[in-house]
């Protein structure tokens, strides 16, 4: 017999809204219908209204994980419709915050995951590290979620002494070899939860364009940093994670191993950071009439702005933006086609959703 199971619009493991309506034999899913929009903001239509200054105050508040880098995304747009560059050292200085974002995005998602698993003392664990990343971000910034450190040109505030922050690095490279990854590669309670569960095939998460680490764990080989390098990316030697199984527990890995490439990049970025301005241009900027948009890799995949502006305005006459959630998330549609009913929240959660993101 065939009933319909609503899960949400709240998660029993994310605190943001959204539906799925699974349609069930007993207790295997048959189907699923995605539902979003429980939360929309409309930041888009309220960026038009704000000035090149409030404007990037206002979509750092896209999402509270990913904050710096919708800002990094929204000012190396416009830096094309000024024909600004940041200086080298602002570009290290934004390789360096975007990394810290993603070990702090990636640290919190394991955490989650082993929640819904059960794993309570390894929730404890992650997030006691993911409050060490967090002490950094806020030493660099002043804050621990809006960092407000972008700006047009540049970076509003400097890293006084980057290799005083490499300790930070070792211990989370040695937490994640000696504690982290060990349990949720080995521990039978992780491997039954999630080993050949919420599978999505390669030729399936090809066809739904799923980004970021959702499709490295399908084995789709792409990385931003590495394919369309931005900042200092280009300067950075490190290696894209990917896995072929396209399951939970490949999502789970491929996370954890860029925690460890993402380690990499900053030890490069702390010792090579170049000497110099860290931004240029005043108050004004010479904003020519157009469209121009940019793509940058965020823990989640791929985001995208497209700014438009009239030359002589302060406010922008459109932005619109493309988070890796609004692609990733109808995939979930396949990945729990077959799964047992007490697995889907494990499933879903796999692809690190992000609503404040999608409803914007």
């Amino acid at each position: 017999m065939s009933y319909k199971i609503p899960m949400g619009p709240y998660h029993p493991g994310l605190e943001e809204p959204y539906k799925l309506n699974m349609i069930c034999e007993g207790e295997t899913v048959q189907d699923a219908e995605l539902n979003i929009g429980f939360n929309f903001r409309g930041m888009e239509h309220l960026a038009e209204t704000r000035n090149y200054y409030q404007v990037i105050a206002l979509m750092e508040r896209v999402c509270g994980i990913c904050s710096f880098i919708h800002t990094l995304t929204l000012c190396q747009t416009m830096e094309k419709l000024t024909g600004l560059e940041a200086p080298p050292r602002a570009k290290y200085i934004r390789v360096v915050m975007a990394e810290l974002e993603r070990l702090h995005s990636h640290v919190l998602w394991a955490g989650v995951a082993a929640k819904l698993m059960g794993f309570k003392t390894m929730f404890m664990s992650c997030f006691a590290l993911r409050e060490k990343v967090m002490d950094v971000l806020q030493a660099i910034s002043g804050n621990r979620v809006n960092y407000s450190m972008n700006r047009i040109g540049g970076v509003n505030r400097d890293i006084d002494d980057p290799t005083s922050l490499l300790p930070l690095i070792d211990e989370l490279e040695s937490a994640m070899n000696k504690t982290i990854i060990p349990i949720f590669t080995t521990s039978s309670t992780a491997l039954s939860r999630c080993a050949g569960v919420g599978i999505l095939a390669h030729d399936k998460a090809v066809s739904c364009g799923v980004v970021g680490p959702m499709a490295r764990a399908s084995g789709i080989n792409q990385d931003l940093r590495r394919d369309a390098p931005y900042a200092a990316y280009a300067e950075m030697e490190f290696n894209v994670p990917v896995e072929p199984a396209g399951d939970v527990k490949a999502r789970l890995l491929v996370r954890a191993l860029e925690i460890l490439e993402s380690c990499k990049i900053l030890r490069q970025a702390l010792t090579k950071m170049p000497s110099g301005e860290i931004s240029v241009g005043g108050d004004k900027f010479p904003f020519e009439t157009g469209t121009a948009a940019c793509r940058v890799e965020a823990p989640r995949g791929e985001v995208i702005y497209s700014v438009s502006w009239k030359a002589g305005s302060r406010n922008p006459a459109r932005v619109h933006v493309r988070t890796p959630t609004f692609v990733n998330m109808p995939a979930v549609r396949w990945m729990v086609q077959g799964a047992r009913l007490a697995d889907t929240p494990l499933i879903q959660a796999s692809i690190d959703p992000c609503y404040s993101c999608t409803d914007r």
